[in-house]
């Protein structure tokens, strides 16, 4: 089913100088001294195993020695410019506990384990190779999801932050079962929003695998919470279909999860609900975000026959013809926050009127 939806591979964007200006004015630019390409140099590797001894596709790579101190000093240092203020004064207490390297997947990452020697503790974060598109939908996430997350760039360098939870694929098989009703009730609500909010902002193949499911503890219960963890597809297929987690194979149990514990009308009101809190994002954010999406339709991220499918897919969902005007990637999602924002503020307008 995904080859009907989905190219094969999607190619990396370069980070033009608009965009850079864009992140270099909100403290999202760095002037690391290692770069991707440097830590693309290991001598050799030995595969990293799960708890079951499942081949995770991560190897754990090592350096020459002549390299290992300083690639070990450069990595401390991003570590505190993304989670403090830069300072060296805590480099001793940190030590780089591993350097694993994805062989799966478009971006191929780095993931740096940094390790609090005094008490055991570790965190980790990704170098990659810098991508506009995955920036595009970094940036995104800050602004209009519930979530903040933390990420630089450095010429062809993107750093980001682990973002903790359990991944869809592993709750969907291991812990899905073990909810109650109640957790059963929850998640489904949160896949509907999630769903939406995915297909609003344009943020692709959210197959279970790329977004994680975070239980938290709430006095007599458990709330559950799902999260985008991989922005490699933001504005880049053609069909409307690949921005719907529900239609992909993956993540049918959290769709029959939903025809079971959801009617129609609470369906719909979790739709209306997160459109709302869109809608609010959006004009709360209002200045960040029309900087970012200007960046965003002066550039190039998808191929010229995704945009012409793209915006015909929509324009016969919405029927608004902002949709067949628009021009570009970064034109379809200004179209389709515009819309969202626009039915927000009439329906607000009109509650206004009633209550006059």
């Amino acid at each position: 089913m995904e080859k009907k939806l989905m190219s094969k591979k999607k190619p990396s964007f370069p980070v033009n100088e608009k965009l850079l200006a864009y992140l270099d004015n909100y403290g999202r630019t760095t002037k690391v001294s290692i770069s991707y390409e440097d830590l693309l140099r290991f001598s050799g590797g030995i595969t990293v195993y799960d708890k079951e001894d499942n081949d995770t596709l991560w190897i754990r790579v090592y350096y020459p020695e002549f390299e290992q101190n300083e690639i070990e000093y450069n990595l401390k240092s991003i570590y505190t410019q993304l989670h403090s203020d830069g300072n060296e004064n805590i480099f001793d207490y940190l030590k780089i506990a591993g350097i694993d390297y994805c062989t799966f997947g478009n971006s191929k990452p780095f993931r740096i384990k940094v390790l609090n020697v005094y008490n055991n503790n570790y965190v980790y974060f990704y170098v990659k190779q810098a991508d506009a598109s995955r920036i595009y939908g970094l940036e995104l996430e800050h602004i209009l999801s519930p979530n903040r997350i933390n990420f630089l760039v450095h010429k062809n360098t993107l750093i980001e932050e682990h973002i903790a939870g359990i991944p869809g694929d592993e709750f969907i098989n291991e812990h899905l079962k073990e909810c109650d009703d109640l957790g059963l009730a929850q998640i489904a609500k949160e896949f509907v929003k999630f769903n939406e909010r995915c297909m609003i902002t344009l943020l692709g193949d959210m197959r279970s695998y790329n977004f994680v499911i975070i239980p938290t503890h709430d006095f007599d219960l458990v709330r559950y919470k799902i999260r985008a963890i991989d922005f490699d597809q933001q504005c880049y297929e053609g069909n409307f279909k690949v921005y719907q987690p529900a239609i992909f194979k993956e993540n049918i149990k959290l769709v029959r999860l939903v025809a079971k514990r959801l009617d129609n009308r609470s369906i719909e009101q979790y739709r209306n609900e997160e459109r709302a809190l869109l809608a609010k994002r959006i004009i709360n954010g209002k200045k960040r975000l029309t900087r970012l999406l200007r960046v965003m339709a002066t550039d190039n991220i998808s191929p010229r026959d995704h945009v012409k499918q793209l915006r015909a897919d929509i324009y016969d969902f919405t029927n608004d013809m902002k949709f067949r005007r628009a021009a570009n990637m970064g034109a379809i999602l200004r179209a389709a926050l515009e819309f969202v924002k626009r039915n927000y503020e009439d329906i607000s307008l009109k509650r206004i009127i009633k209550d006059i």
